[in-house]
This record gives C-alpha cells, sequence and structure tokens, in this order.
C-alpha cells in the first residue's frame, strides 16, 4: 500500500519553449503588469505502473484532461510539466475549451496554446514549461477541458493519479474534435500541472499542502466535492474573497518525512507552495501516513512532525506566505489505530492548537471526531474505513474554516 518512490531533480520553475524540435529556451520576461494567481493546480510525481495511462498510450495520440477551476478571468496560463520523465515530451499541440460533458467539449471556446508563439513545444527531463498568456472568458468554479496532441513521450511519466476527474485518451490527432467518443477513460492526470489567470492586484491564492484527504479520497469522481472545492464555493459566494483561489496541492499517502507516496511535503514545499505566484495562505492538513507508518509505541514521530511543521512555517513566512495549521482527523478503528499512533496523533493536535507557531489554527479534528469516542470519525462524515471522509465530511471541514482569516 505505501512505497518508496525515486525522485529526480525538482523541475527547473522557469518557463520553457520550443526554438526547434528538442531544443527548449527560455521564454521572454512576462508581462510585469500581469500579476498571476493560480486558479487550478495539482502537485505532480511519478506515476506508477498501475496509473501509466491506458493504451493506445500517450505517444502520438490525444489526451483531454477536465479541471475545475476556482477564480475567473480573462487572461489565462497553462503548466505542462516532465519533472520525473526519463526523456522528452514533445506536445505537438495543446487547446483549452470550456468542457460541456465528458469528453465533450464547446467547440465555439475552443483556443489554440502556444509556446513563444508557436504550437509546439518539448519539455526535456526534469523540467516544466508555461503556455504563453491566452485571452479567454475563464468563469468562475467552471470546468475546462486541456487538450494535448503528443508527439514522442517519456516512458517515466509525469502525472496525478488521485484526479477523482475522467480523462480521456483517443488514438490520433483529436486536438480540435468537439468530443471524443473513442477514448479510454481514465481517473489520472498526465502532464498537466496548473493554470493560472490574470488577476487585480488583490487577487492572491490559498494552497492545500496535504494528503489524500486534501486529494479527496472518498469525494465523488467528477463531482469536485474535494474539501478545498467546498472551500472555493465559500470563497466565491462571499464578496470578500472571490479573488482568492485554491490550489489543491494533496497527494494520496503522502507524508512529511519519509515514506509515502510521492515527493514529501518538505521536499516538495518549494515547488508547491513557495514558489507559485501571488500566494498569500498556506494551508498544512499532513501527517496522518507519518504517524501511521511509525513503530507506533515510543516513537519519535510526533516530535520529528512538530520540528517539520516548524520548518515549514518558517520557510513561508520567509516568503511572506501566512500559515495555517489543521488538526489531523481522527482514525479511530482504521488499519492505523494503534495506542501508540493514536496517541502522536493527540501530542501533535495539541502543539498546533497551543504552541503558537501557526499564524492560526483550523480544527478539522473537532469538526468531524465523534464527541462520544473523540478518537473516531463520526459515522456521518466517515466514508467507510475510518480515515477517510466522505462528502458530507470534506464540506463540514472546509465549513469551518473561517472566512476571515483571507479577508486581510
Amino acid at each position: 500500500m505505501r512505497s518508496n518512490l525515486f525522485c529526480l531533480p525538482l523541475f527547473v520553475l522557469a518557463a520553457l519553449t520550443m526554438s526547434n524540435p528538442g531544443q527548449a529556451q527560455p521564454q521572454p520576461t512576462p508581462d510585469k503588469d500581469i500579476r498571476w494567481v493560480g486558479t487550478w493546480g495539482t502537485s505532480p510525481q511519478l506515476t506508477e505502473p498501475q496509473n501509466l495511462p491506458p493504451s493506445p498510450g500517450l505517444t502520438s495520440n490525444t489526451l483531454r484532461q477536465v479541471v475545475h477551476v476556482s477564480i475567473g478571468g480573462e487572461k489565462l496560463r497553462v503548466r505542462f510539466s516532465n519533472a520525473f520523465g526519463n526523456g522528452p515530451v514533445a506536445i505537438a499541440a495543446a487547446h483549452l475549451a470550456r468542457s460541456a460533458s465528458g469528453g465533450a467539449i464547446k467547440t465555439e471556446s475552443d483556443e489554440a496554446l502556444t509556446f513563444a508563439g508557436k504550437p509546439a513545444v518539448t519539455i526535456p527531463p526534469g523540467e516544466m514549461i508555461l503556455s504563453d498568456p491566452l485571452d479567454f472568458e475563464l468563469r468562475p468554479l467552471s470546468d475546462v477541458a486541456v487538450t494535448i496532441h503528443f508527439h514522442e513521450t517519456a516512458s517515466r511519466v509525469t502525472g496525478h493519479p488521485g484526479s477523482r476527474a475522467t480523462s480521456y485518451l483517443q488514438t490520433g490527432d483529436s486536438v480540435s474534435a468537439g468530443d471524443l467518443p473513442a477514448a479510454a477513460k481514465t481517473q489520472h492526470w498526465y502532464i498537466l500541472t496548473g493554470i493560472d489567470v490574470a488577476a487585480e492586484n488583490s487577487g492572491a491564492a490559498i494552497v492545500a499542502l496535504g494528503d489524500s484527504i486534501t486529494d479527496g479520497r472518498g469525494s465523488e469522481p467528477d463531482r469536485n466535492n474535494r474539501w478545498p472545492d467546498d472551500l472555493a464555493n465559500r470563497l466565491q459566494a462571499n464578496g470578500g474573497t472571490r479573488n482568492i483561489g485554491v490550489l489543491n496541492e494533496g497527494i494520496g499517502g503522502n507524508a512529511v518525512l519519509r515514506g509515502g507516496l510521492g515527493p514529501t511535503a518538505l521536499s516538495r514545499l518549494e515547488r508547491d507552495v513557495l514558489d507559485q505566484d501571488s500566494v498569500r495562505w498556506l494551508i498544512v492538513l499532513e501527517g496522518v501516513n507519518d504517524i501511521g507508518g511509525s513503530s507506533g509505541t515510543n516513537s519519535p514521530v510526533a516530535h520529528n512532525l512538530i520540528a517539520a511543521f516548524q520548518k515549514i512555517i518558517d520557510r513561508a513566512h520567509a516568503k511572506n506566505i501566512r500559515v495555517y495549521g489543521a488538526t489531523i482527523t481522527p482514525f479511530g478503528g482504521s488499519f492505523y489505530d494503534k495506542p501508540g499512533h493514536l496517541a502522536a496523533r493527540q501530542q501533535v493536535n495539541d502543539w498546533i492548537r497551543t504552541g503558537g507557531k501557526f499564524d492560526a489554527v483550523i480544527d478539522f479534528d473537532a469538526a468531524v471526531r465523534d464527541p462520544t469516542n473523540t478518537t473516531n470519525l463520526l459515522s456521518a462524515y466517515d466514508s467507510g474505513d475510518h480515515l477517510h471522509l466522505n462528502v458530507a465530511g470534506y464540506k463540514t471541514i472546509a465549513d469551518a474554516i473561517d472566512l476571515k482569516l483571507f479577508e486581510n
């Protein structure tokens, strides 16, 4: 269930474009008058064998991926990553359009992305690229489809297994097709990692850094009811926070310090949080997989997590990012339920609540625990495994967040 993944060096966070096949060159300096804010994002990792693209595969074929944005805008750019690739990824063409339903798009909205003015780009291994800015009426809380026609791709694929969204993979070049009726379907994202919008000076983003509870295990596929989605809905409904984007940087099975799935929270902090544009707030909900993977009795895991959280706080504060600590939710009755693990969770939560290091505390634990047995989730919020929340549970923890934390 748990595995250690070998991680190539983190990709260079600079925009790259293709001046000739196989060679990427830096983009021109972005317009200094544009304030870019993330409206959607996902944390890339090395795709495990069981989560690789289905037949017919990416090479020479078309991949359509549907994502749900938070804030809107009239100009955007799209981020693609080959962070964990062992070879180049050649994009022959990439388009963006409003999603209709399933693998269909609203064809009147279909627009081609460019890279330094060209339709094609090659992403070297270990790197990422940003598209040129595109004029596009992006509506808040809407679904958009990013369609990529690939040439060459790497055998080690950069992706995000826990998309909880259906992607469509069809043979050949169908980058502008209104629908992909013959496509293979998969609930994973590949290569695509973010969308930014040009925003007013007051625009900013929240990053949710977490594990499977943030990634949305227990939520409904294609329904966008993870807790960061619910938070985005609340922000849009509140007049003072409609310019705030939400970026879900959760990875299922992720750990803060070691083990788990994907790069650890500490190792990916720079990429997923600190180097993103216009991030003003960070919500940290991590640690349950460190605790669950520890030996339990007399383990130093709680002490080590507290020290790691302090490092995250210090590094974020150095970038003028406010850090909010979310308490670890109950897991009594789950496969992590051991006396030493329960004690470690309580020790970490006590420090989050009373340590005074976070800029604010968001008490997810109190919102969803069973008041008669506080080591367990309330049954109404339990997905069934006694660890992950269900849709009602995710909405409850999102509702527990005080929106005033983001109004100044």
